[in-house]
């Protein structure tokens, strides 16, 4: 088992492995794009089904709340695989080219154009990534480690890329408290008080064993990386077909 740190649950409840996390992640982020993308034009779906603190449910509404679970896991994730990888730069250079990649299909998302001023995740978690190496590099050099984040802190600010700088941030809190992940949850939780649904991914988190899990092989490896700007192209040709839009 090669577990990064110890849970706040007990081991009998640690099952999840990698990748069954993964599996998490772009299962709620599917569905939170589909309420994106699709049933923000369907009407009915928009209709309120119950009111609960004071905020009114629609179909839609549940979708993007449950999506809200996917942005931490991958955060998780990224963060479990630089500590991991035995190949740090083909690992960024793979965020970096899928990045790119996912750009267009994330414009059409938004805009049905191929311009759009904020860009897509692959973003954020590249900056975070950097983050991770410059603070590793850079280990008995606070200015310089300081300097670095802060100039990406800076690009994150300049790219809007989803989750902005609050994202770059939340990165740099999983990192610098990955040894504890008591801390980690509250912290992480604290700083995601904007969209608190978030903060229940840290109950699969916890429930990380350590565990690689049945993703093995550069194939299925990069399956995990084209789901993102693929699904949403599918996503962004039903809606045309089914709204017209």
């Amino acid at each position: 088992m090669n577990v990064s740190a110890e849970s706040v649950f007990p081991e009998k409840y640690r099952i999840l492995s990698g990748s069954t996390l993964k599996v998490i992640a772009v299962v709620t982020m599917l569905i939170d794009h589909i309420g994106a993308i699709l049933l923000s034009m369907y009407q009915p779906a928009l209709k309120t089904l119950f009111t609960l603190f004071g905020r009114e449910y629609s179909v839609y509404l549940i979708f993007r709340d449950i999506g809200r679970v996917a942005f931490p896991i991958f955060c998780f994730l990224l963060l479990e695989g630089f500590l991991h990888t035995h190949d740090r730069f083909r690992y960024g250079m793979n965020l970096f080219i899928f990045s790119l990649i996912s750009e267009i299909p994330w414009n059409l998302m938004f805009t049905n154009t191929l311009r759009y001023e904020k860009q897509n995740v692959f973003f954020t978690l590249f900056l975070g990534y950097l983050a991770f190496c410059a603070i590793e590099h850079f280990q008995d050099e606070q200015t310089m480690q300081l300097f670095c984040i802060l100039g990406l802190l800076a690009v994150s600010i300049f790219l809007k890329a989803d989750y902005g700088w609050r994202g770059f941030v939340f990165l740099l809190i999983m990192y610098w408290f990955r040894n504890d992940k008591t801390a980690q949850a509250i912290i992480g939780s604290c700083w995601l008080y904007y969209e608190w649904k978030a903060c229940f991914a840290f109950l699969s988190i916890n429930m990380y064993n350590g565990e690689r899990g049945f993703v093995k092989g550069k194939f299925l490896k990069y399956v995990f990386y084209w789901f993102y700007p693929v699904h949403i192209t599918i996503l962004v040709i039903l809606r045309k077909l089914l709204f017209h839009m």
